[in-house]
């Protein structure tokens, strides 16, 4: 990614979006990265992704509240851990 401080970017800011079409350029003040310029095209596929994760946990979520009454107590108690080695063990 390409990097600019403030300043150069306050003065050759015309580069900056031309440059911002080809890769997302980061802007620095004091050696921090303080903003990101990207393109609008790059800012929609991030939203999208935003949107489409957003769905999917929601999606999740709806169907863990329909099926965590139908659990078995014992299932109840499971620990991610648990369940990772039960998973890992039927492969």
């Amino acid at each position: 990614m390409k990097s600019l401080t403030s300043v150069e970017a306050q003065n050759r800011f015309g580069e900056l979006l031309d440059a911002a079409q080809r890769e997302p350029v980061s802007i620095t003040r004091r050696g921090r990265t303080v903003a990101v310029v990207l393109s609008a095209e790059d800012m929609e596929e991030l939203v999208d992704a935003r949107r489409k994760r957003e769905r999917a946990v929601a999606a999740f979520e709806d169907y863990f509240t329909r099926t965590a009454s139908k659990l078995k107590p014992a299932a109840a108690k499971l620990t991610d851990e648990d369940v990772n080695k039960l998973v890992h063990g039927t492969r």
